[in-house]
């Protein structure tokens, strides 16, 4: 058997914030989930994106520590358009959250920028260069 990529997970020091931050994204989180400790959601196509709290992840590893000095993770968001990732950066910037980097025509044909999640996490929003 070989073992195939199920999930991801983010592990949030602040559930609510990081739900309202994917939910701007787009994803179907449902109601009330801010109060669990544990929350998954299924994404189109199977896969999984789960949140768990860190005392979750303190409660089956009492040594574990939030990492220092930059991500270790990064999702990536694909918009439909160069002006969608204009405008959902615009959105979530306007809503608080942090921009790691301002809307940019990428060398790789892409327009692409990036918004931190509440927990400092870098996520990409993208679009293919039409042109």
């Amino acid at each position: 058997m070989t073992p195939r990529l199920d999930a991801i997970s983010v592990v949030t020091a602040d559930m609510a914030a990081s739900l309202a931050f994917y939910r701007r994204l787009g994803l179907d989180i449902p109601a009330g989930a801010e109060s669990a400790p544990h929350v998954e959601v299924t994404l189109p196509g199977g896969q999984r994106l789960l949140w768990d709290t860190e005392d979750v992840i303190r409660s089956f590893d009492p040594g574990w520590t939030a990492p220092k000095g930059g991500e270790r993770l990064g999702l990536a968001f694909l918009c439909d358009s160069p002006a969608e990732v204009d405008a959902v950066y615009a959105e979530l910037t306007a809503a608080g959250y942090e921009g790691g980097l301002e809307p940019w025509d990428a060398v790789w044909g892409q327009r692409y920028a990036v918004v931190l999640d509440p927990d400092g996490s870098g996520v990409s929003l993208f679009a293919a260069d039409p042109s």
